[in-house]
């Protein structure tokens, strides 16, 4: 079911900047990391607290049709706002392209968090910066069809 309500942008202009270019053009602009050249997609939530849609871009790591959702706040001590969002509601959007689709997002533990791990470093090597920078083991969801 796709998320509804009153949308209420990133902060960070340049997150919002981001996610705007990105869906006005389909995911034709704005699909990269700044200059990185390394892929994103968009990612629609519904604030826990709030209640209202939430949007951001993260690095496009997806194998098989499902994606990695890749907690790590740039190696910050605590985790990225968004997390708490999955976990008090897994059912998000993903936008890769120029169509967003249902999903359901889920934390993942042990050998399939290692292997999903591993993926998101090969996309994003900074990844591994980033856990060493923090204390906390950054948290992983994966997405399945909202169907199953």
């Amino acid at each position: 079911m796709p998320i509804t309500g009153e949308y209420e942008p990133s902060t960070l202009d340049w997150v919002a900047e981001q996610v705007a270019d990105y869906e006005a053009s389909g995911g034709t602009r704005a699909n990269t990391l700044r200059e990185t050249g390394i892929p994103i997609i968009i990612v629609t939530t519904v604030g826990h607290k709030s209640g209202k849609v939430r949007k951001f871009a993260l690095m496009r790591v997806e194998h098989e049709g499902r994606y990695a959702l890749v907690a790590s706040k740039g190696g910050a001590p605590q985790n990225p706002g968004w997390y708490n969002n999955l976990v008090a509601d897994p059912n998000i959007m993903i936008q890769d392209g120029p169509q967003p689709f249902d999903t359901v997002a889920r934390l993942v533990h042990g050998e399939e968090r290692a292997q999903w791990w591993e993926r998101a470093v090969a996309v994003f090597p900074t990844y591994a910066d980033y856990q060493e920078a923090t204390d906390r083991e950054i948290p992983v969801f994966v997405t399945d069809p909202a169907d199953v």
